[in-house]
C-alpha cells in the first residue's frame, strides 16, 4: 500500500472515530440536554452539531470542484438557529458526516496534492484534511466535556475511565503477550 493510499485510508477511520464519540455522548443525553448551555456567550451541543453540519456540507460537497465556503451557507445561523429534538440533530449530524465521508472515499492517492479552496484561500487536499480533521476533532472535544458535565457520576466514560489505567494497560500488555507467544510458536 503507497504512503498516500494509507494516508486517505488512516484518516477515514480517524474522521469515524470522532465521529463514534460524538454520538456515544449523544447517547447518553435527552432532547433538553442537547440543548443546555452554560451561559449565553456559550454553544449548546445541538449548535455546534449545527455548526459542524453545516461546514462538512460547505467543505466537503463538490470537494474538487468549488471553493469550499459556499454561497448557500450561512455561518452565523449555525451558532443561533437550534433543532427542535435530538432525532432532528442527529439526521443533520449524518448528513454532514455522510458527506465528509463520501468526499473522502472518492478521493484517489494523486488527488492528495491537489490546490482546493477554501474562502478563496488555495491549500493542497493533504492541508484541508487536516485542518478539518483538527476543527472537527475540537468540537467533538466540546460536546464531549458538555456531556459529561450535564452527566456527572451518571456519565459512561469514552475511553479509559479515571482511575482504570493500570487494569486496562495490564490488559493491553496481557494480550500482547498472548498474541507474541503465540506467533512464536508458529516459528
Amino acid at each position: 500500500m503507497s504512503v498516500e493510499s494509507n494516508f486517505l485510508e488512516s484518516t477515514i477511520k480517524l474522521f469515524g472515530y470522532y465521529k463514534s464519540l460524538g454520538e456515544k455522548t449523544f447517547d447518553q443525553l435527552n432532547d433538553e440536554e442537547i440543548r443546555w448551555k452554560p451561559n449565553e456567550a456559550s454553544n449548546s451541543i445541538a449548535l455546534i452539531v449545527h455548526h459542524l453540519s453545516g461546514n462538512m456540507l460547505s467543505r466537503w460537497r463538490d470537494f474538487l470542484t468549488t471553493d469550499g465556503e459556499k454561497p448557500w451557507r450561512d455561518r452565523e445561523a449555525e451558532f443561533a438557529k437550534d433543532y427542535s429534538g435530538k432525532e432532528q440533530m442527529i439526521a443533520a449530524w449524518q448528513k454532514g458526516w455522510d458527506c465528509l465521508i463520501g468526499a473522502l472515499n472518492s478521493l484517489k492517492p494523486e488527488d492528495l496534492s491537489r490546490i482546493v479552496y477554501i474562502r478563496n484561500e488555495g491549500q493542497t487536499v493533504v492541508e484541508v484534511i487536516h485542518r478539518q480533521l483538527a476543527h472537527y476533532a475540537s468540537h467533538v472535544g466540546q460536546i464531549m466535556y458538555i456531556g459529561k458535565q450535564l452527566k456527572g457520576e451518571s456519565w459512561t466514560s469514552l475511553s479509559i475511565p479515571k482511575g482504570a489505567s493500570g487494569e486496562f494497560n495490564a490488559a493491553k500488555f496481557a494480550a500482547e503477550k498472548s498474541r507474541k507467544h503465540f506467533t512464536d510458536g508458529l516459528k
